[in-house]
């Protein structure tokens, strides 16, 4: 409470909501009015994205390139946003007096990065890599790598 208030708090999160609901929004009428020309099944074990593009059969799938990178900037606003957090939390925890007060608050915190770090990784060198490197058991390992392990 005394490094961020409620106030704080109830702004970051009807931010991280509204950006969320948008990105989603976005993608979701894009998706919907993209013809799909190469059957409708998707070797995927959900309906992501770069799948549904995979089965379009016209030059519509710029728009959603176009989204992704809408996309991208958001998430590398968040990313930006994440990392001055970290900093300020790692400032605050250094300036704890007692060493065990410092471990504890670190060991709270860096399973949260490590999980951070592995969504945000995963889902760059899937929604980044060329298509050439796409192959059905390397895109299934990491669409669980990012959307399930988190």
């Amino acid at each position: 409470s005394t490094l961020m208030g409620n106030r704080a708090c109830v702004k970051m999160a009807a931010a991280a909501w509204a950006t969320g609901f948008l990105n989603a929004a976005l993608h979701t009428a894009n998706t919907f009015s993209i013809p799909l020309c190469q059957g409708s099944t998707v070797d995927q074990f959900f309906c992501e994205i770069p799948q549904i593009l995979k089965l379009s059969c016209s030059d519509s799938y710029l728009r959603e390139v176009g989204l992704i990178v809408i996309s991208l900037c958001l998430a590398f606003g968040c990313f930006i946003f994440i990392v001055l957090s970290y900093v300020q939390i790692f400032t605050a925890v250094l300036r704890i007096p007692s060493e065990q007060g410092q471990h504890k608050a670190f060991s709270m915190c860096l399973p949260h990065l490590a999980v951070v770090s592995l969504f945000i990784s995963t889902a760059m060198f899937a929604y980044l890599k060329p298509p050439s490197l796409s192959f059905p058991s390397l895109d299934l390992v990491v669409t669980v790598l990012y959307s399930v392990v988190p």
